[in-house]
């Protein structure tokens, strides 16, 4: 998963926040007032999202709407498998994770884990 900017990032939270697909004046209606960005920025904005894989688009009129690839916690896993596959030693890494991973998280691995097994 390619790594986001802090604006991209942004636009992900409300493509990831609405109901459906939106166009990129649905998408700046959302943003925060704070941000006063223009309809263009967001458009580009959109475009790179695109280009890079984190959102589809389709024709909606003569603009286009735009949805996320994936989940926000299907995001953040590809986050983590990237870190876990840029490391020389991934063990250490999750061994770390593990050491700092709350009970109920690690109910949630082991129950996973446990699932994964029984599956296979």
């Amino acid at each position: 998963m390619p790594r986001l900017g802090t604006l991209e990032a942004a636009v992900m939270d409300v493509l990831w926040s609405a109901d459906g697909p939106l166009t990129v004046r649905g998408v700046l209606d959302r943003m925060p007032a704070k941000r006063n960005l223009a309809y263009t920025t967001v458009m580009t904005v959109l475009t790179n999202l695109h280009r890079k894989g984190m959102a589809d688009r389709e024709p909606a009129g003569r603009a286009f709407s735009y949805r996320p690839t994936l989940t926000r916690q299907g995001a953040a896993a590809a986050s983590l498998r990237e870190i876990l596959d840029a490391s020389d030693d991934p063990q250490s890494v999750l061994l770390h994770f593990a050491e700092t991973a709350t009970e109920e998280e690690s109910a949630v691995l082991r129950d996973a884990l446990a699932r994964r097994e029984s599956e296979s």
